[in-house]
């Protein structure tokens, strides 16, 4: 007997997960998740799981972890449930900029944390745009990694047509502004960025051809906006006609805000992986494009044991 598919969500993202509940028209899951008075996380199943196919739908974005202890309680309780299978869905991966020792005594948390989810019992794991595509392995069980290209290359096709550049706003986001350029047929420039110190960044030179033309920055993500609007001063100081970003995951922690009103970015388009706060909604320049449809997709064909690589555009 197939195993029912059943959705629970903590409180990171809620929008994002009612509207995939809507695209497989089910119900969220009934689950308290909140805190107990000494700021613990409560978390409480309220119905029968035995046996069915569970996703937890979970963006670990700030405030971080707080987020993460929902997601790995949620994971915990539900398998201490009898849940046949849990599946991690987790549309922005917190901590995913710290992959690798780039100096002595420091961590991996993106390692660790894949590791607490899957102490905590999860099965499986969906995500999205992760930071660098090698988090895959630092699990030792099966990830799903989607990307928000079909809904940027959709998005771009409609409201751009001629005379464009794709821009990687440095050297590590240069395939990603590759392969967006060759599907939309369009030019590709790279940005030379040299960073100090986290979350400061100096753009210093272009490579390609910008001037007179419509400029898009592509990026997985956009934090404290500083790479992103350095580049943008830097691309309108080489020529650029007019310039867009467009970034999967809307952390904007800090000054991002600020950095994006003053800049000449005309807009910023972003995902729902990451609900946007007020002060973002107020500032006029973001434009918010849901992926919900993908998410949702995504997780009716690991329910159906059906491919998703059709999904990958």
């Amino acid at each position: 007997m197939k195993s029912e598919m059943k959705l629970f969500t903590g409180n990171s993202n809620f929008s994002l997960a009612q509207k995939i509940a809507a695209y497989l028209d089910l119900p969220l899951g009934k689950a308290l998740v909140s805190t107990f008075s000494d700021g613990e996380t409560r978390v409480e199943i309220g119905e029968n799981v035995r046996g069915d196919d569970v996703f937890v739908i979970q963006s670990t974005c700030p405030p971080v972890d707080h987020n993460l202890m929902e997601l790995l309680i949620m994971i915990d309780a539900l398998k201490r449930a009898s849940a046949r299978r849990i599946t991690a869905v987790i549309p922005y991966y917190g901590y995913a900029r710290q992959d690798k020792k780039v100096k002595p005594r420091v961590p991996i948390s993106a390692k660790l944390v894949a590791d607490l989810i899957t102490t905590a019992g999860a099965n499986r794991v969906l995500s999205m745009d992760l930071h660098v595509g090698q988090i895959q392995g630092f699990f030792n069980i099966p990830v799903d990694h989607l990307f928000a290209a079909p809904v940027m290359l959709e998005y771009i096709k409609t409201h751009f047509k001629d005379h464009l550049t794709i821009v990687s706003p440095d050297a590590g986001g240069v395939e990603r502004a590759r392969a967006f350029a060759k599907r939309l047929e369009a030019g590709l420039a790279i940005i030379d960025k040299r960073r100090d110190a986290p979350n400061l960044a100096e753009a210093v030179n272009i490579i390609g051809d910008i001037e007179g033309r419509t400029v898009v920055i592509l990026d997985d993500m956009v934090d404290t906006a500083g790479t992103l609007t350095e580049a943008a001063h830097v691309l309108m100081e080489h020529g650029a006609n007019n310039v867009y970003a467009c970034c999967t995951h809307a952390v904007l922690s800090g000054p991002a805000i600020d950095r994006l009103i003053n800049s000449p970015i005309k807009k910023l388009v972003v995902t729902d992986t990451i609900p946007l706060k007020e002060r973002a909604k107020d500032c006029g320049k973001i434009e918010v494009l849901s992926v919900a449809p993908l998410l949702g997709e995504a997780i009716k064909r690991i329910h159906e044991e059906t491919s998703i690589s059709t999904l990958f555009v």
